[in-house]
């Protein structure tokens, strides 16, 4: 089994947790760097949510 393999069965089941994490380390990200790449954190964020069968936010 491949580490992608590893990380969908991992995640299967607990998507809502996952774009928690998704979230808190964007506004992370935006509060370290004084929010100077808020737009390209947003996308990154929503790629990452598209990518668990969600819409984004």
């Amino acid at each position: 089994m491949d580490i992608v393999e590893q990380i969908k069965d991992a995640v299967d089941g607990h998507e809502a947790e996952v774009k928690q994490g998704i979230d808190m380390v964007g506004d992370l990200i935006d509060g370290q760097t004084g929010g100077q790449y808020s737009a390209q954190v947003d996308q990154a964020q929503d790629f990452l949510k598209d990518q668990l069968g969600g819409e984004g936010q």
